[in-house]
């Protein structure tokens, strides 16, 4: 018998019975859910702008300033323990006052901070402008986002999507690094700020015209389900009720090893790599924009390794995954001090590609972790997650710059970041699984 109506002849969609006008799409239809990601994708792109310049900026300012390595990543450091620390609140304010309303404010509020960083002339407008507003604006735009739309639009692929939405702060990476090098290089680092400050003030129209907070406000299902789910009422008191989820997470041992491990993670992508990789890539003689051009690398193979790994963690359990992750991380790193040189020879592309495939290839499975551990309030626990994991960036982005001040290299950092991953890799094996029956196998949907 051939299907004229297009609607899926699942039973549950016979027995739902009555309810709000909610359509299922035709199957040769793309479901919205797929044009939010792709809107979600662009946006997280935009924002990931001004997260390529701090490791760019670090010698022009002391160049130009005379300000310290330290002094420098200081100001890194509370723009990266800020973006961590507003992610829950963001996460809360989403469901208070809609992802639209959240995500342009938040867009707005980096243009802000990083046009303002032209004007600078001591250290504490840096901390101000680059640390503060960028850090206030891009936590609001953290992953945490990223979890909320996959969360609200999607019942099935959501490690896939997971996995998609994270590679897009990589894919901003690679738009943005080579530019900003290049303008850093040719032009100065003032027109690069103005250069990120546009591009985020460009994708606001795009967010507030085509974004949408749930799928009951276009009529549908979540993506994956015959189910329709009605758009929850504003939650009111975002602040308390994110400060309640870290109450009642904080209880639980998962918790502590999700946020552990993932401080170790930010300390050794974010603070370290993202941070000081050019600065000691120049230190060894490699041109600036040839680091840069690397670091860009990293976020093409970043893409597909955080993709890929939104893929494994539908099908395999996510805590051995975090575990064969960091593993691999720590090793590349032990060796990369031996890989840096005046230029760019085939065991340091190596690294490159090995490196990006790891990069956040660790957020699909915390967050599946943070899903299957914290239900409904998994969006924010997932939050306080990332603060940690930017509270852990913030202190290598800091420590790291101090560390070359003291002892002139940055070798030490880079191995005891190593060692660091190796502690990782061994908390993620500790994490309990839920007691419910086959906890870490997907359901066939999500397959």
């Amino acid at each position: 018998m051939t299907q004229t109506t297009g609607r899926p002849t699942h039973p549950e969609s016979a027995s739902a019975g009555p309810g709000p006008a909610v359509t299922s799409p035709a199957r040769h239809r793309i479901h919205r859910a797929w044009s939010v990601a792709a809107v979600t994708f662009v946006t997280i792109i935009g924002a990931a702008g001004f997260a390529s310049l701090p490791g760019l900026l670090i010698e022009p300012l002391h160049g130009e300033f005379g300000w310290s390595r330290g002094t420098i990543g200081f100001a890194a450091s509370v723009n990266l323990a800020l973006y961590g620390l507003t992610a829950p609140f963001a996460a809360a304010l989403m469901d208070r006052f809609g992802i639209r309303k959240v995500v342009a404010c938040a867009l707005t509020v980096i243009a802000a901070g990083a046009g303002l960083t032209v004007f600078m002339t001591a250290a504490w407008q840096l901390v101000l402008c680059w640390g503060v507003l960028v850090g206030l604006g891009s936590g609001s735009m953290a992953l945490a986002f990223a979890a909320t739309v996959t969360n609200r639009w999607f019942s099935a692929r959501r490690g896939l999507v997971t996995g998609i939405l994270t590679a897009a702060g990589a894919s901003g990476q690679l738009v943005f690094l080579p530019l900003l090098s290049w303008i850093v290089e040719h032009h100065d680092w003032r027109p690069a700020a103005v250069t990120v400050s546009v591009a985020a003030l460009v994708v606001v129209p795009f967010v507030w015209l085509l974004l949408r907070d749930h799928p009951a406000d276009v009529g549908l299902a979540p993506y994956g389900s015959d189910i329709p789910v009605p758009k929850p009422a504003p939650a009111p008191g975002a602040a308390r009720r994110a400060v309640r989820a870290l109450r009642d997470a904080v209880r639980t041992g998962p918790f502590w090893l999700l946020a552990g491990t993932f401080a170790i993670c930010g300390a050794t992508t974010n603070g370290l790599v993202k941070t000081h990789f050019v600065p000691a890539a120049h230190d060894h003689g490699m041109p600036m924009t040839a680091a840069a051009g690397l670091l860009a690398v990293v976020g093409v193979f970043d893409v597909v390794g955080t993709i890929a790994s939104g893929w494994f963690t539908d099908r395999f359990e996510a805590r051995r995954l975090l575990a064969v992750y960091y593993g691999l991380r720590g090793i590349s790193l032990m060796f990369l001090p031996m890989l840096l040189a005046p230029s760019v020879h085939p065991p340091m592309v190596f690294f490159i590609v090995f490196y990006g495939l790891d990069w956040v290839a660790t957020v699909p499975p915390t967050i599946a972790l943070c899903r299957e551990h914290y239900g409904e309030d998994s969006a924010i626990v997932f939050g306080w997650v990332l603060a940690s994991h930017q509270v852990g960036a913030a202190v290598v982005a800091f420590l790291g710059g101090v560390a070359r001040d003291a002892f002139g290299s940055y070798d030490v950092v880079w191995y005891a970041s190593g060692a660091l991953c190796a502690v990782a890799a061994l908390m993620a094996l500790v994490i309990r699984r839920r007691p419910r029956a086959a906890a870490g196998l997907p359901d066939a949907a999500e397959v």
